[in-house]
């Protein structure tokens, strides 16, 4: 599947395995508070949208009121504090906060239900919520509180707190700025509950330590060509990506710009505005209408998932910058990267060789390593992956197996070279007649057509083929049906797909019921159809059903 030198790939994997003696074990704690002091009075982090900003050694002093103004609460080292802030400074500060004195972070999505929040309270055994004054009313309508939260547990940020309820901004400006860091925590300790946000049941609680988040910043700061220092992130900062985005920053010495919210349309304009140099880029944003002035950027590289050979070209002829790929997930951080030595690998669609302190396998559904060319599930193990679901133990149970492997629920296929193709998730596949279908791969020729918003594919039973692939199609505003005929459809996917990849079924859908993470939610879409078929265009029989 490549033609590359294989001296380079061998190069490249030596240079991977060496940046692993210069990585220094530490806690989150103690590593910002020496970096803090080290750059002083260099702007560390900017929320744009509220005006906030602050040097580093003030982040050093207001973590250290937000830790010490915990400690009053009777928050102490192993005790879970869920968190249910939008992106304002508070929010960072709250988290370093947290790991200065060895407590655990529990994120809680903000567009989070009652039922929601009551679930991951309750699962993680919160034992004190911080909270934005505009999530207040969804959090009190919960049924009944987690044992142990009660109000006098309950902080409440921007505004004045409801009776018997604590005062954020009272209790950290009646904190002292002196160091608050827990000398006993070590990097082993827990630091994050992070829920996993799936698409089947509740989510799961990823016990993540201090060296897990420390490993996937030291191996993002290794990923690039040249070095950063204007770093953007938008996603909120309740998921993975900004805290890790955080930690890089620190160790690069930068300034990280954080945007209110994920927006495709403002974000090419936010990178022009504040001059950024680094950042993970949105599939969506990619797809943005072009301007005069999108080479006159100051990106030297950014960070991609997802992305197709297309888009990876599209966007190095448009910004001039390189975009480069990897795989990872919440369970095991960066798992794959495609370092600098193999750029010319950049537009292959592959997710690159093994990361630092990352080993993988593809191994077929006895547990057994397949060949290269083979498709199978990709397991992972390192140093400082996720230690475990918290309480799940037949999750644990389904997702770790002997010497340390963590099986990732991915389908993977690697060639002679060791570079690693994303196929698609194991419970997201297609059997048509013996054949094993991606629904993402189906899905990703679809997203092709300028008329499609998103797509869906989606297993339809059949007495024949044991299962028919059926796409479900949401148009963009001001495409009408008329303008995307099946047909067409049809017709792309077989220039685009072997034959027996190629949709059966067609329907058009206004939108797609969607996870807090934004994932369309198949469970959900199908859910009560009793027949798949039912209204859906056949391309076999030319009828609509």
């Amino acid at each position: 599947m490549t033609s590359i030198d294989p001296n380079k790939v061998a190069v490249a994997r030596a240079r991977t395995r060496a940046l692993e003696a210069e990585f220094e074990p530490t806690t989150i704690g103690a590593f910002v508070t020496r970096r803090c002091l080290e750059l002083g009075d260099t702007v560390a982090i900017e929320v744009f949208d509220r005006q906030e900003r602050m040097t580093y050694a003030e982040v050093e002093r207001a973590s250290n009121r937000i830790g010490h103004a915990l400690r009053t609460l009777g928050i102490a080292k192993g005790d879970r504090v869920a968190v249910m802030l939008p992106n304002r400074i508070a929010y960072p500060l709250t988290w370093l906060a947290l790991a200065k004195i060895g407590a655990i972070h529990v994120p809680v999505n903000t567009r989070y239900t009652p039922r929601e929040i009551d679930y991951v309270t309750r699962d993680s055994g919160a034992r004190a919520m911080i909270i934005d004054r505009q999530f207040l009313d969804t959090f009190q309508a919960m049924d009944e509180r987690p044992e142990g939260l009660d109000d006098t547990r309950v902080v409440v940020i921007d505004g004045v707190a409801p009776a018997g309820m604590a005062s954020f901004e009272a209790l950290v400006a009646a904190a002292p700025e002196t160091s608050c860091l827990d000398a006993t925590v070590t990097p082993d300790d827990l630091v994050n509950l992070q829920y996993t946000s799936g698409t089947t049941g509740f989510p799961k609680g990823c016990m993540l330590s201090h060296e897990y988040w420390l490993i996937l910043s030291f191996t993002a700061m290794h990923w690039d060509h040249m070095r950063a220092t204007r770093l953007l992130t938008a996603q909120p900062f309740f998921y993975m990506d900004p805290q890790w985005h955080l930690l890089k920053t620190f160790r690069l010495g930068g300034t990280l710009f954080v945007a209110p919210q994920l927006s495709a349309s403002r974000y090419v304009g936010w990178v022009k505005q504040f001059r950024v140099d680094w950042c993970q880029f949105p599939l969506l944003a990619t797809r943005q209408p072009e301007a005069p002035d999108d080479r006159d950027t100051a990106l030297k590289q950014v960070a991609a998932f997802g992305w197709d050979g297309e888009t990876c070209r599209a966007f190095k002829r448009r910004f001039g910058v390189m975009a480069r790929e990897s795989f990872g997930m919440t369970e095991i951080g960066l798992g794959t990267w495609m370092p600098p030595e193999l750029d010319e690998m950049y537009d292959s669609a592959s997710v690159g060789i093994d990361g630092p302190f990352r080993e993988t396998s593809i191994r077929d559904e006895a547990g057994n390593p397949v060949t290269p060319g083979e498709r199978g599930e990709l397991w992972v193990r390192g140093r400082s992956i996720l230690q475990g679901y918290w309480n799940k133990p037949e999750a644990n149970a389904d997702a770790f197996r002997e010497g340390g492997w963590f099986r990732t629920g991915d389908v993977f296929e690697a060639d002679a070279n060791g570079f690693l193709w994303l196929v698609g998730r194991i419970k997201d596949m297609i059997r048509r007649s013996s054949e094993n279908i991606s629904a993402r791969e189906v899905e990703a020729v679809v997203r092709e057509l300028p008329e499609v918003e998103d797509c869906a594919a989606v297993a339809v039973p059949d007495p024949k083929r044991g299962e028919e692939v059926k796409i479900y199609i949401q148009l963009k505003h001001g495409c009408a049906p008329d303008d995307l005929p099946f047909q067409r459809v049809r017709d792309h996917c077989r220039r685009g797909l072997a034959a027996f990849k190629v949709p059966r079924y067609y329907a058009l859908v206004d939108s797609f019921p969607r996870t807090v993470s934004n994932k369309i939610e198949k469970r959900n879409l199908i859910a009560g159809v009793s027949d798949l078929r039912t209204d859906a265009w056949d391309a076999e029989d030319q009828v609509t059903r």
